[in-house]
């Protein structure tokens, strides 16, 4: 592989530990790691939901900013209004100022420059808001700023094949030669592999392949860790 291009959203760092910290700290410290990492997951799910919405004009940005926690709380019959979920909303935001690489991935990453793969960053969001997590993580460390790649500015967001295409001819890459990591199967695998493009699933969370897929990944791997030693056994085949 060539090019190597990333997801950042609880692919580069674990996104769940500023979920936990804003909902002990907001709706109640009594919980369970158990139950708010479920509340969490029910979270992503509605953010993933809305964000489509929102990108079809059908919802406002912040309705699916606040949509996501509210619904995730309703799930598991916990009350939650709009002001309390707004400032879930903003006490999240600041808390994500917080976020750090897997140490992994920081080892990948220095291992795929030092192996000259073209890096790039292709991920879904807000542009402000996505440009401080990635100012946050210091990825600029490993990878070019016209090589960072955010939804918001471009008006498609992934699985969209038209985001991938502008990334790709961008980066002058061949499909062939080219992998997406990310941990959403339906934003990340389905739309790297819709655009012709490798495909790795970082899986941390162990969720299910979408039934009926049409598309699958070319590995999945279930932890930082795991991630960094399939690199490091291509790396050294390629020696």
């Amino acid at each position: 592989m060539d090019t190597i291009i990333f997801d950042v959203d609880d692919t580069l760092y674990d996104q769940a530990l500023s979920f936990h910290t804003t909902f002990r700290k907001l709706i109640g410290d009594h919980f369970s790691y158990k139950d708010i990492d479920q509340i969490y997951r029910a979270s992503r799910h509605y953010s993933e939901m809305l964000f489509d919405q929102s990108e079809r004009g059908e919802i406002t940005v912040f309705d699916w900013q606040i949509g996501r926690i509210i619904r995730a709380c309703e799930d598991f019959e916990i009350p939650l209004d709009q002001e309390k979920a707004t400032t879930f909303h903003h006490f999240y935001a600041r808390e994500q100022a917080n976020i750090k690489l897997f140490p992994e991935v920081i080892e990948l990453f220095d291992l795929l420059k030092q192996s000259s793969k073209q890096l790039a960053i292709l991920t879904n969001g807000e542009t402000d808001h996505q440009s401080m997590k990635i100012k946050q993580l210091q990825l600029n460390q490993w990878v070019l700023s016209k090589h960072i790649y955010i939804s918001g500015s471009y008006g498609y967001a992934k699985p969209k094949k038209e985001i991938f295409k502008i990334v790709e001819e961008e980066l002058a890459c061949n499909p062939n030669e080219t992998v997406y990591v990310g941990d959403s199967y339906e934003k990340d695998i389905i739309g790297a592999k819709q655009a012709g493009w490798k495909a790795v699933w970082f899986n941390h969370r162990n969720r299910e392949v979408p039934k009926n897929s049409r598309w699958y990944a070319d590995k999945e791997v279930h932890s930082a860790k795991e991630l960094l030693a399939y690199f490091q056994k291509l790396d050294s085949l390629q020696c």
